[in-house]
């Protein structure tokens, strides 16, 4: 059901998520109720022989589908002209390999061409228009990625005076009224004390990090993105090492949250770092939160992390309306999938 735990899911609340060493293989994964798609996609890909990055594709890719939270795929998320647009990233932990896209138009499987990008180019990154042109060319379909919900969305916010938006330092004003926007020529730096707050219900992330048998790992992401953001912004989903950061010889880590300050820290490359060191998975996950909380204090955002034996962990930035965090783990050691609850610090 959504907003809990599925019929045929176990729930438990820990401060530490961890599996015993050897538990592999090992799937951890951003919590997105029903999570219904958590039992059969990515867990089934492992079990009948495919590949890690074949399970981070096809679960991303089932999320994309089934437009999970409404915060990725399409009919989620419109920017300020109304499109609803796509980034995606899937990375490869023992070739170091990133496929990725962002700004991703008209094509609905976003984690699936950023695959193609990693199979068929030496780029790691396309954008905008250009990769949709390059989706078309690797066999997917120009699609309509718009929806009733997302222009109902989309008129409503033009209904509340374009409220709230992602402007500053422009006339007319931007706390108060649509554009189009100036600059003004009197500049302000003061922090958004109110951005993170907004974010909580305005955009979220399909983050995952698989471990195969022999300790590789692949991980991946797929948003729509931040709702009302300006034409043509890239959030931290499809950055190597914010979005998510894969290597087969640490671990892996993916989060979630408001892109705009989280990629400013990479903190899924240092997650992983960290546990290259040797910190413990939920610990590297807490480091990482901390850090941010001294710059931004009221940011939204979280973080999973798995090293290479199947340990792992969670953590979250506590703010109103955020307090605990959702995510998913699967190995052999549990009957089935079981959504996992951290306390946010």
């Amino acid at each position: 059901a959504a907003g809990g735990a599925s019929a045929g899911l176990e729930r438990v609340t820990l401060p530490l998520g961890r599996a015993k060493p050897r538990s592999l293989p090992f799937l951890i994964c951003r919590w997105e109720p029903p999570g219904k798609w958590f039992h059969f996609t990515p867990w089934r890909v492992l079990e009948s022989g495919g590949s890690e990055l074949d399970a981070v594709e096809r679960g991303c890719g089932q999320c994309e589908i089934d437009q999970c939270d409404g915060s990725v795929g399409y009919g989620g998320s419109p920017d300020e002209s109304g499109e609803t647009t796509l980034d995606a990233m899937i990375m490869d932990g023992n070739t170091m390999e990133v496929g990725a896209v962002a700004d991703l138009r008209r094509v609905k499987n976003a984690i699936g061409v950023a695959r193609k990008v990693i199979e068929y180019t030496k780029h790691t990154l396309l954008v905008g228009e250009s990769a949709s042109l390059f989706a078309v060319r690797m066999g997917f379909p120009y699609e309509d990625l718009t929806t009733q919900k997302s222009l109902s969305l989309y008129s409503e916010w033009l209904n509340q005076s374009c409220q709230p938006n992602y402007w500053k330092n422009v006339v007319p004003d931007s706390s108060k009224s649509c554009g189009p926007y100036k600059r003004r020529e009197e500049v302000t730096y003061k922090e958004e004390q109110t951005s993170s707050q907004r974010s909580v219900h305005n955009h979220d992330t399909i983050g995952m990090v698989v471990i195969g048998v022999s300790g590789t790992v692949a991980s991946g992401t797929s948003t729509n993105g931040a709702i009302h953001k300006l034409p043509g912004r890239v959030g931290d989903s499809p950055i190597a090492g914010a979005g998510s950061y894969a290597d087969s010889t640490a671990g892996g880590a993916a989060a979630t949250g408001d892109g705009d300050i989280m990629m400013r820290f990479l903190p899924s490359y240092q997650a992983v770092e960290y546990m290259r060191m040797g910190t413990d998975p939920a610990v590297a996950c807490q480091k990482v939160i901390s850090r941010i909380q001294k710059y931004a204090p009221m940011f939204f955002g979280a973080i999973i992390c798995a090293n290479t034996t199947g340990s792992y962990g969670a953590a979250c930035n506590k703010i109103p309306g955020f307090t605990q965090f959702h995510f998913m783990v699967s190995s052999p050691l549990l009957s089935r999938p079981t959504e996992q609850v951290v306390d946010c610090i």
